[in-house]
């Protein structure tokens, strides 16, 4: 019986990538934990970055896909952030120009319908705002003042 040898930090990166898109920083921590001592993390990186493996641009733009339609731009904006990515500037105002759009469809999904007392109205309007949606949206909506 043989032994395999690991994976080199290379063929983690890349198995990594093929799962799905990481951030650079998401990325660094994961192969700095299980890099060996003469292993060079971030040179590992820049040339995934130089051959297109690994782009914060790209992760960016798959999360945002990923979240966007149950989501808020605040919401999304404090993920990409965790990641050490920044939401860039013509992404934020697409956001914010269909926010109203999709908290009311993420409301209609869950409660279909304006809560007839103020404590059903504070647990939409709590349930909507930690989704990220934003405070005037979300108040708009759950008066009733936003329906179509």
């Amino acid at each position: 019986m043989t032994l395999r040898a690991p994976p080199s930090l290379k063929a983690r990166a890349i198995a990594l990538l093929a799962q799905r898109e990481h951030s650079v920083a998401e990325l660094r921590r994961k192969l700095g934990a299980r890099a060996d001592e003469g292993d060079d993390v971030e040179a590992l990186l820049t040339w995934l970055q130089d051959q297109g493996h690994l782009s914060d641009a790209r992760f960016a733009a798959s999360r945002v896909h990923l979240r966007a339609h149950s989501h808020g731009a605040a919401r999304i904006r404090q993920e990409l952030a965790q990641h050490g990515v920044p939401l860039d500037a013509e992404t934020a105002a697409q956001l914010r120009a269909s926010e109203a759009e999709r908290a009311r469809a993420v409301w209609q999904k869950k409660f279909g319908a304006v809560a007839p007392d103020l404590a059903g109205r504070a647990r939409q309007m709590r349930f909507l705002i930690t989704r990220g949606f934003a405070p005037d949206v979300v108040r708009r909506l759950c008066a009733g003042l936003d329906e179509r």
